[in-house]
């Protein structure tokens, strides 16, 4: 479980992200980038969304969530030196290819797209 000071709830931080219109993406998800920070000493914020379209049964959009939740959480318990990491939230989109995804892909998608900005 990712830990509560590197999770994006409000609304307001959702809006701003979407707003900035600096995304990424590949073949299994589609990332937003928000603001750049100015203070290094806070925490880049994450959100984990798989919309109805992808799939009809929560179980399986759960699952595709918790395969990007545990991947970002391990990148950020190896002090793996991410690129999201200067960005206050992240907001992170499955695509329909990622219903047959493993744990592999997703975590090889999440660090190529995090290189790419």
């Amino acid at each position: 479980m990712l830990n509560k000071k590197y999770r994006l709830k409000k609304s307001s931080a959702f809006n701003a992200t979407y707003r900035l219109k600096n995304i990424v993406s590949d073949k299994n998800l589609c990332i937003y980038l928000g603001k750049e920070k100015d203070n290094p000493d806070i925490f880049t914020k994450f959100a984990f969304i798989v919309s109805k379209k992808i799939h009809k049964r929560a179980v399986v959009r759960n699952r595709i969530k918790r395969l990007m939740r545990e991947s970002i959480r391990l990148m950020l318990k190896n002090n793996i030196n991410i690129s999201f990491n200067k960005y206050l939230s992240v907001i992170c989109v499955a695509k329909q290819s990622a219903i047959e995804a493993d744990f592999t892909q997703i975590n090889s998608s999440i660090k190529h797209l995090s290189e790419l900005k």
